[in-house]
């Protein structure tokens, strides 16, 4: 039996924690914080409750897997899981309304044709199937097993090229970024919009993401999207609660403040205040540009490895993105067809690129019309009663540090931006407003400990491999990365499928190569 310290009771980290913990060995999770979950967290107020992070979950296999593997109880007797449908309502600037079904292609296409016009359902079906190549060509290295040494196969693209249509145009025709393939493959505006929503929501710009960003698209489609009652608190809180049915043990307000390296291995962690844990192996569940301060000044990576930006440690990297939340709580009950979720787009798409990534001159803004996520769960759990409501709107921003956010006067006339943008998914919205809570990236930033409020997106193989994270085996034997700012990258999933590797890694060694 091992004796291992993990950092950081994020859902990577928990993930890792209770497999480890399965395996026989002797867990101790340090949190900074007063609480379990990271980023999923949750806000409550005079009877209403809003999750502060992700509001839904795809590929809910990563998370069965996990209970299957941990314990008798399976997921599905712990949180109450239900899939969304419709998947998403989209409102563009011209007044369309288009409603896309979970988890059916079929109907996909039905509801794009209706939509934009006969043949849209199908050009989309065709990207979507391209996408599927991509999917297939790199699930297993970006997701099922830990980052290879040889990673630099990653840094092509997997999308397929397009055969060129005509006579005089028979070569075929290279990715290239995605609003590329957007343009190219779909054309029209509102099916642009709807492909390039799905990067953005990730905090990817559409105009420098890789073509294979389609799988985003692709995974929501084909594996469905999924609601947890309770909020999507209550998974964190299903697998916090099964850490502890394995004998994990939780230290909260313990903040690390280094690594401890003996005879060239990581040793165990020192707590604020000079207390020393001692450990045979350290799984870090943090950004991990935040272990060089940790290891006196060291970077755990070797020449050629993935490794985070230099200046990363405490402000954004340029592109960094986070979440603008707004909780509403409103009166008056949610009507019986109400959609989950609704994305209302933005009224000029290069206009919103450029504030959020940076345009010409390459300085983020506010945008005055941001795209704006909408969502309506039909959760008591979330309101006082069946006579009111809970509403959270988010918008994709530049992360803390690029833009100030600090700055309550500004943050609230932001808020009041996409309060009016929302009043296309929820009429009368001002009117049955009871009080609101802003959310802004700096506000993360306090919570988390993510530089900037930053939220990681997932890891996609092209871009010359800058969308890659940093794998989890480290050059200092002994020390691991779980989480979302490690590989495989952000999201709920993925943080899930990082808890996995890191714990295959230690019970079976380096060269250990993913489930069989």
């Amino acid at each position: 039996m091992a004796r291992i310290a993990v950092i950081g009771a994020g859902m990577g980290a928990m993930a890792a924690a209770a497999r480890l913990a399965v395996a026989g060995h002797r867990v101790v999770v340090y949190e900074r914080g007063s609480t379990h979950g990271g980023a999923l967290g949750r806000f409550e107020r005079a009877g209403f409750g809003f999750d502060t992070g992700p509001g839904l979950l795809h590929l809910p296999a990563v998370y069965r897997d996990l209970f299957i593997k941990t314990g008798k109880e399976p997921l599905e007797r712990c949180v109450e899981l239900a899939q969304v449908d419709p998947a998403a309502r989209h409102v563009f600037p011209d007044g369309t309304d288009l409603r896309l079904p979970n988890a059916s292609r079929a109907g996909v296409v039905r509801a794009l044709d209706e939509a934009f016009g006969a043949g849209t359902g199908e050009r989309w079906g065709d990207l979507v199937n391209r996408a599927r190549e991509a999917w297939d060509a790199t699930r297993r290295p970006l997701l099922e097993e830990p980052l290879r040494e040889d990673w630099a196969a990653l840094r092509e693209d997997p999308y397929p090229a397009v055969r060129r249509r005509g006579w005089f145009r028979r070569g075929p025709v290279r990715p290239g970024t995605l609003a590329e393939v957007a343009a190219r493959e779909l054309g029209a505006a509102g099916p642009v919009a709807l492909l390039e929503s799905h990067a953005l929501a990730h905090g990817l710009d559409p105009r420098t993401a890789p073509a294979s960003a389609t799988v985003l698209p692709y995974l929501e489609q084909t594996f469905g999207s999924w609601y947890a009652q309770g909020g999507m608190r209550a998974l964190a809180d299903a697998v916090y609660e099964r850490c502890r049915a394995r004998k994990v043990e939780f230290v909260f307000e313990a903040e690390v403040t280094g690594v401890a390296v003996e005879d060239g291995r990581a040793a165990g962690v020192v707590l604020a205040g000079g207390s020393a844990a001692e450990a045979d192996a350290v799984v870090a569940g943090i950004a991990p540009s935040a272990l060089t301060p940790l290891l006196d000044g060291v970077r755990p990576w070797r020449d050629g490895d993935v490794q985070p930006a230099r200046a990363a440690e405490r402000t954004a990297e340029p592109g960094a993105t986070g979440r603008f939340m707004v909780f509403l709580a409103l009166a008056g009950a949610r009507p019986v067809d109400t959609v989950h979720r609704t994305v209302v787009h933005a009224r000029d798409r290069d206009a919103e690129l450029a504030a959020v990534f940076g345009g010409g001159s390459g300085t983020p803004a506010r945008c005055p019309h941001p795209t704006v996520t909408v969502l309506r769960p039909d959760d008591p759990a979330g309101r006082p009663d069946a006579g009111h409501e809970a509403v959270t709107l988010t918008a994709t921003v530049a992360a803390h540090g690029l833009l100030d956010w600090s700055d309550r006067a500004i943050a609230e006339e932001y808020a009041d931006r996409l309060v009016a943008v929302a009043e296309q998914a929820v009429p009368g919205l001002r009117d049955r407003l009871l009080w609101r809570e802003v959310r802004t990236p700096y506000d993360t930033a306090g919570q988390t400990g993510a530089a900037g409020g930053a939220v990681p997106a997932p890891a996609l193989a092209g871009a010359d491999g800058r969308l890659l994270h940093p794998g989890n085996l480290t050059a200092l034997p002994g020390l691991y990365l779980a989480g979302g700012w490690a590989h495989p990258g952000g999201g709920l999933p993925h943080a899930g499928m990082s808890g996995a590797m890191v714990a295959g890694l230690i019970t079976s060694g380096a060269d250990w190569r993913g489930s069989q």
